[in-house]
């Protein structure tokens, strides 16, 4: 009798073992508090292209030109959504090879109301990574404001997207991309965002040229009061930026938010901090500007960092950056019209070559180490990742607007220029 007992826990077991391992390895369900976050991300991220950029960028240029400055960002929202639709998801995030994706994706055709990405839907992760493809090629408007034509833009964007940016983002963050079997570290978009985006505004203002009369007239902004407030928008919508890529409502997550804030604000301080020493007055534009320099430097960083090192990352981002739009622009004579590059470029590039100094497994995980930790070959890789995309985005970016260049032109006429893209290109202007 005893024996038959002792027999029983032990047949359950056999019996429901296939059961358990059957539990363990089911996929993932839906999951609705990270569904929840990622629909509240999504909005967040969109937020900072329009109205953020748009207010942002609208008051740092000329009053002739505010109206289609703004048109910009809100056209390449309506543009990219639909590029995204068609392509550039499939792209970036179909299994392909090491350097681009597939057509599986095409049209979103294999995507249904029950698909799932993780534990929340993929339709909520093919519109969160849309809201990113929106936003980086709409930061490239600010090195070419004030001087390219409309139909111009629309065809550069839409090509840009699905030749330049769709693939970085397959390198970086797919998981068959060579970028990410390299290990680069890119927790919301160093390379694929903002190096991506500040190169290409680099070479799109070599290619167009300087503006007339740089130099020698005033460019001064034409209502500070708009870029404030496109700042703030920026800085709380780059919450759903960098927490957001969790994927989920986590610690994680939670960090990343964290380290985003401190990375905001010391950018912040430190930038305005170098102007008063240099100018002898801190500048409202100068505050704007290094909070967003700042947000760009931690944007790679913010899900492997502590908040020691965001804190520094985002005092190192302010000085950089601050140089990179003043005295690098000034010696080298580009005109990167309101700093893309100053900012986005060499702000990605710090922000990317920094999480390998300070990325911390406690936060990241194993794949996770800095050189602080005792990797110091994590520097040389995230400089590998910076370099692939510089290399990658100037060379194809120089390609498209040439080849635009020679089928419609480029840069709208001297008289346009003059008189305002707002009434030349669009019929409107502000009163």
């Amino acid at each position: 009798m005893m024996r038959a007992f002792t027999f029983l826990p032990a047949a359950l077991v056999a019996l429901l073992a296939p059961a358990l391992a059957y539990a363990q390895d089911a996929a993932p369900t839906l999951d609705s508090g990270n569904t929840a976050w990622m629909l509240t991300s999504t909005a967040l991220v969109l937020l900072m292209t329009i109205p953020g950029l748009a207010l942002f960028y609208a008051g740092m240029v000329r009053k002739k030109n505010v109206l289609a400055t703004m048109m910009q960002s809100f056209i390449i929202t309506a543009l990219v959504s639909v590029v995204w639709m068609v392509a550039g998801y499939s792209i970036a995030f179909g299994t392909g090879n090491a350097y681009f994706g597939d057509f599986s994706k095409f049209l979103l055709s294999d995507i249904s109301i029950d698909s799932l990405n993780g534990t929340f839907p993929e339709t909520v992760f093919v519109v969160f990574q849309m809201t990113f493809a929106i936003i980086t090629p709409a930061l490239i408007t600010g090195a070419f404001a004030e001087r390219m034509k409309f139909s111009a833009m629309l065809w550069f964007i839409g090509l840009w997207v699905l030749i330049v940016y769709a693939p970085i983002c397959h390198w970086v963050w797919s998981s068959s991309g060579f970028l990410f079997n390299a290990g680069v570290l890119d927790y919301a978009g160093g390379t694929v965002v903002h190096i991506n985006a500040g190169v290409a505004g680099l070479v799109c203002a070599l290619v167009l040229r300087r503006r007339a009369g740089f130099g020698s007239e005033n460019m001064a902004p034409y209502n500070l009061s708009l870029a404030v407030i496109g700042a703030a928008l920026l800085w709380v919508g780059w919450f759903g930026f960098n927490a957001g890529s969790a994927v989920a409502a986590d610690g994680r997550a939670g960090m990343a938010m964290l380290a985003t804030q401190l990375g905001a604000a010391g950018a912040t301080l430190s930038w305005i901090a170098a102007e008063w020493l240099v100018r002898g007055k801190p500048s409202v534009l100068g505050a704007v500007s290094g909070a967003v320099a700042g947000l760009v430097a931690i944007t790679p960083a913010s899900g492997f960092v502590l908040p020691g090192g965001a804190l520094v990352i985002g005092l190192v981002a302010g000085v950089v950056c601050f140089w990179g739009a003043t005295w690098l622009k000034k010696t080298l004579g580009y005109d990167d019209s309101l700093d893309a590059f100053g900012v986005h470029g060499i702000g990605g590039l710090v922000g990317a070559l920094l999480t390998g100094v300070f990325a911390a497994q406690s936060v990241g995980g194993e794949a996770a180490v800095g050189l602080l930790e005792g990797n110091p070959g994590q520097v040389l890789t995230q400089a590998w990742g910076c370099l692939a995309t510089i290399v990658w985005t100037a060379v194809a970016s120089y390609v498209i607007l040439k080849v635009i260049d020679l089928a419609i032109g480029l840069r709208v006429s001297p008289e346009q220029e003059s008189e305002g893209l707002d009434i030349s290109l669009h019929g409107e202007r502000l009163q």
